[in-house]
């Protein structure tokens, strides 16, 4: 049962252009209540949070790890969403303020930001620092994800 303060986030379908209320913390990953398209899932968490809301998440997790002060961390987000928005149904974005969250930033060992990082079940299975374009983002996450796809035939 998800805590009653992760907050839900309102995304628009890009399929059929309808509001859909998200929950930060669900089974599965979020799907229009209109036409059914999946949605991309996206959301903040802190680290009261962090658990329910990226952990536990059974698609892969891509987590940024970013500052309100971090140019760079301004540039790489609307990236990140519109790779969320591309693989939606496949990945779930976790945005986290390491300003606000600082245990989170010594957990993962962050030297710079953004930081970002791909959780499968969990786990941290890739990491980069640094802002990329979309198309780049897009090719490290879907390289990630055949890995695993290779992993769980092996």
């Amino acid at each position: 049962m998800p805590s009653p303060t992760i907050k839900a986030r309102t995304i628009k379908c890009p399929t059929c252009g309808r509001a859909n209320k998200i929950p930060a913390a669900a089974e599965g990953a979020p799907r229009c209540g209109n036409c059914k398209s999946p949605l991309p899932w996206i959301v903040d968490a802190d680290e009261n949070e962090f658990a329910e809301v990226a952990e536990k998440a059974t698609p892969l997790v891509v987590v940024d790890l970013w500052a309100t002060w971090c140019g760079p961390c301004r540039m790489v987000s609307p990236a990140l969403e519109q790779v969320a928005t591309e693989l939606a149904g496949k990945v779930k974005l976790v945005k986290v303020d390491i300003d606000r969250n600082p245990h989170l930033a010594q957990r993962f060992e962050v030297q710079a930001v953004p930081t970002l990082l791909i959780l499968d079940k969990g786990e941290p299975v890739a990491r980069r620092a640094g802002a990329a374009p979309a198309g780049t983002l897009r090719s490290w996450v879907e390289q990630v994800a055949a890995g695993r796809r290779d992993s769980e035939r092996g």
